[in-house]
């Protein structure tokens, strides 16, 4: 039997197609099997990587290797991001997308605080309120999803938002920090260094419910839907005692 000229043209376009067919099913085998494990997921900027620490390190003992991929956005990105395929699991406060087959699990619910240089006067302060904080520079982070709310509930007492500076993403925001150029509103579970303190600002009523998003009637991976578990069961209350 021989190849005629059509498929002696053929055979390099048909063998790689049984290969990525055998990898692929190969790929399937080891993930049952427990090999190799992956995981998408989008976080949106003001989530810290810190939540999903624990959890990772458990599911690492029931796979052989595994493959992360964290992609990072603004709450509309990450919605981007699981609409189109390219992660399996979200995480953000709010995502503000009117997308129908978004699945949404509240974890957990936590305030803002101050955040400052340990320089500063402020920080050895045992209680601050507005009016302590209303003439100092306010670093902004326009990344956090709920960055205007915050500014609002400031202005509604007199801070002046629009007099700060305007920060893109959390390590200039903790390097401005540190040199004493300003002060800033964080999240409780923010990890921050051991050169800046928090403080709680009496009459700064600021809260955020931070949310795991899935994408309804698709399949995921094994690891994500371990993930996706380990995260809907976790005693988050305990959590965030230890952050505090």
């Amino acid at each position: 039997m021989q190849l005629t000229e059509l498929g002696q043209r053929m055979l390099p376009l048909l063998q790689q197609c049984y290969e990525a067919a055998s990898g692929a099913r190969s790929l399937a085998d080891s993930l049952k099997s427990g090999d190799v494990g992956t995981l998408r997921m989008a976080l949106t900027h003001s989530i810290d990587l810190s939540l999903l620490i624990p959890y990772l390190d458990q599911i690492k003992r029931q796979f052989n290797r595994l493959e992360f991929r964290f992609l990072r956005g603004d709450s509309r990105q990450v919605g981007e991001y699981l609409k189109n395929g390219e992660a399996e699991l979200g995480i953000a406060a709010e995502l503000g997308s009117d997308w129908d087959r978004l699945d949404v699990w509240p974890l957990f619910t936590e305030g803002f605080e101050l955040a400052l240089s340990e320089r500063h006067p402020l920080a050895s302060r045992s209680n601050i309120g507005i009016d302590d904080i209303r003439s100092l520079p306010f670093l902004s982070r326009r990344y956090c999803e709920h960055a205007e709310r915050i500014a609002h509930s400031l202005r509604e007492h007199g801070f002046d938002t629009e007099g700060g500076h305007e920060v893109s993403s959390e390590r200039d925001l903790i390097e401005l920090l540190e040199a004493d150029l300003g002060v800033a509103v964080l999240p409780h579970t923010a990890t921050i260094p051991d050169t800046l303190r928090r403080q709680t600002v009496e009459g700064l009523d600021a809260r955020r419910t931070v949310h795991l998003y899935g994408v309804a009637g698709r399949e995921r991976t094994a690891v994500a839907s371990a993930v996706m578990r380990m995260l809907r069961g976790a005693d988050w209350q305990q959590f965030l005692e230890r952050a505090r």
